[in-house]
């Protein structure tokens, strides 16, 4: 599997000293890295026991923002809004199922705009959501690898669970069920287990694949006469945690620290806290609970955090591989850099996993820049995902449009301690088989400030205001109590009230 093809057709005909030339000439190219689920969980973020270098390293010679949110804490509307530069009820995608191209579309998106300005855009892996794509962003048909569905993100190597696969396929066709339930190439919307560590090696999985052929993509953009926008999404650490066994090695799950906060929010909003329904779609974690009816045991705890963990590492590997072929082709110092996580991911706060709320946990993102004539340096002012257009737009001189609901944080990158943004906002629907307990849908929208999170909850189909919530981070940086019903915190919640609705 170390061979793995693309799609495409990859001409490798280029010299060094052409590259050089052409790249002194040109406006920087762009490569935009997004990785599934990502949370600040990196070495460049202080955070405990992750093996994280290469991150480590590309945050250490870019700006690396310590205060950056989503505009929601779920893959398809985070990623639809930083693409497009609008905020989820402008372009009125709140769930994984709707593509923003059937409410907005006539948006041009970032790489669309990019291509309308001299660029030729392409990507490989996840920048959309999975089965949501947008072949008008790109000026190729989107690099696929042969062997590997569309959606790639369950893909398993262990025995076991593809001899179970195999099973529920012969179970699924004698039940008659529909074609929907296997795609094309194999792959079973029922999952098997939430992780597996075979020892194979970094290509039998489809991000250590896909770094293959970005390599060689690499080499056959940067011979263009034009700069080129090249969007590479990893899966992982999406569940399930399937990666190589030699990511496990690396750490001692007994010595992985659990949540310090492993209980519900006192006084949260039952609405507030997510369903845990996706861990609960592998066969391994069927029996998980609710958040507010308990908690996972601490093996299966455990076994979790040391998978996300050894997932990071696995695509740490992969972005060193790309950082190591900039270096190669000498055009490190005019490609502009960005690597984003699309939400943040709970792994045991508040007795949850996963993703799908409006709490710190889910709404905190890693952003990182690298971009030439930009000095090194750590940004504490607030950025939102909205604001990553416009700043890419900035940094490679384009125009920046008009309609954008962000704004370029270039001045914030040059100087840090330059006064930013006071405040960013998110917003998630639980709906569907996301919903609250009591079954009804509801929208929370939350804004967060230097030393608070207020958030609201409508009746999704009322519009009656149902739920507040106000975490003081002055005190209680895990947002482990909703205070917003405490009479000395009733002047700041009115007022964050009255700012969370001007919008």
């Amino acid at each position: 599997m170390e061979n793995a093809a693309a799609g495409s057709c990859i001409d490798n005909s280029f010299s060094r000293e052409s590259l050089n030339m052409k790249s002194a000439n040109r406006s920087p190219s762009v490569l935009f890295i997004a990785v599934d689920d990502l949370r600040t969980e990196l070495g460049c973020y202080d955070t405990g026991c992750v093996i994280s270098p290469n991150i480590d390293r590309l945050a250490g010679e870019g700006v690396c923002f310590t205060r950056a949110y989503c505009q929601s804490g779920v893959c398809n509307p985070s990623r639809a809004s930083l693409m497009t530069g609008m905020r989820p009820d402008t372009i009125g995608v709140w769930d994984l199922h709707t593509h923003f191209r059937d409410t907005a579309p006539d948006v041009v998106t970032l790489p669309q705009h990019f291509m309308r300005s001299g660029y030729h855009c392409s990507a490989i892996g996840k920048i959309y959501h999975n089965d949501l794509p947008d072949p008008p962003s790109w000026s190729e048909p989107r690099i696929c690898i042969d062997g590997y569905p569309y959606d790639p993100d369950a893909v398993y190597r262990d025995d076991d669970n593809t001899e179970y696969l195999e099973r529920r396929k012969t179970e699924i066709t004698a039940e008659g069920r529909r074609e929907r339930y296997i795609d094309p190439l194999g792959k079973w919307y029922l999952k098997a287990s939430a992780t597996e560590s075979p020892d194979v090696p970094d290509d039998a999985y489809y991000d250590g694949a896909q770094t293959n052929v970005a390599i060689e993509k690499l080499g056959e953009l940067s011979a263009r006469d034009e700069p080129f926008f090249f969007g590479v999404g990893y899966y992982r650490p999406h569940l399930p945690f399937n990666v190589p066994k030699r990511y496990w090695d690396m750490y001692d799950r007994d010595a992985i620290p659990p949540a310090e906060n492993d209980y519900p929010p006192i006084n949260a909003a039952p609405m507030a806290m997510n369903t845990l329904r996706e861990l609960a779609g592998y066969t391994d974690m069927r029996d998980v609970k609710h958040p507010l009816e308990g908690r996972l045991d601490e093996s299966d705890a455990r076994l979790l955090k040391h998978g996300y963990l050894a997932s990071v590492t696995y695509v740490d590997t992969q972005v060193g591989k790309l950082l190591a072929r900039l270096d190669e082709l000498g055009i490190a110092d005019s490609t502009i850099v960005v690597l984003w996580g699309d939400n943040g991911w709970k792994l045991g706060e508040h007795a949850s996993w996963c993703k799908m709320t409006n709490f710190e946990t889910d709404t905190r993102v890693p952003l990182i820049v690298r971009a030439p004539g930009i000095a090194p340096a750590v940004c504490s002012q607030f950025v939102e995902f909205v604001d990553v257009y416009p700043t890419l737009c900035e940094l490679a001189g384009l125009d920046v449009p008009s309609e954008l609901e962000g704004q370029s944080a270039v001045a914030i990158m040059r100087d840090p301690g330059r006064a930013g943004k006071t405040a960013a906002r998110s917003q998630f629907l639980r709906s569907g088989i996301w919903r609250a307990p009591d079954g009804r849908d509801y929208m929370g929208y939350t804004i967060r400030t230097d030393e608070y999170r207020y958030v609201e909850w409508f009746d999704w189909e009322t519009g009656e205001l149902a739920a507040r919530e106000l975490y003081d981070h002055r005190t209680d940086s895990q947002e482990n109590e909703n205070v917003v019903d405490r009479a000395e915190h009733a002047k700041i919640a009115a007022e964050l009230s009255r700012i969370l609705k001007a919008k």
